[in-house]
């Protein structure tokens, strides 16, 4: 790899992306892993677990997407978390700050450093969370048999359910 293609752990997409398309045919076409064969020909089993990453990487750059690898135990700024989770730099610090994701800070500055294990967790509680909210909503709709109504008395069911709860 050049340095113009990397920064990092970070890989952009290469710009002729036709090798990557042959590349993502084929893994398109094996179903399991196969091997990997070196410069001098001997061949090693690729694991299941670096076989399934490969083919994310793959896909990823086929579509044009840059792709990093990271440590789980690796610290990120607050603003490579911020965009991370797709969150402002000032959401992510008040998360932090209400102890909804730990954090360090490194040295007597004002500066603060969050493991990437603990924001995936963050991501995984929220997901959690949603899904239940969700989860509820339906069941809600059913009981009240909006699966069977109609549009009209769905948007009037939904309008009184909000008048309701304000």
């Amino acid at each position: 790899m050049t340095e113009s293609t990397t920064r990092g752990t970070t890989v952009l997409p290469p710009q002729d992306l036709e090798p990557m398309l042959d590349l993502s045919r084929f893994l398109e076409k094996v179903t399991e892993p196969a091997a990997l064969l070196g410069p001098d020909g001997q061949t090693v089993p690729l694991p299941l677990e670096a076989y399934r990453v490969l083919v994310d990487v793959v896909h990823a750059m086929r579509e044009g997407k840059a792709i990093t690898v990271a440590s789980i135990d690796q610290l990120l700024t607050t603003q490579q978390a911020a965009d991370f989770l797709g969150i402002s730099r000032p959401t992510l610090v008040k998360l932090l700050e209400s102890d909804e994701i730990p954090h360090e800070s490194p040295g007597a500055g004002r500066h603060r450093r969050v493991r990437l294990r603990d924001v995936l967790d963050y991501q995984e509680r929220k997901r959690s969370r949603r899904r239940l909210a969700l989860d509820e909503l339906i069941q809600d709709a059913v009981g009240a048999g909006l699966y069977e109504a109609e549009q009209a008395d769905y948007a009037d069911a939904l309008r009184r359910a909000r008048q309701g709860r304000g």
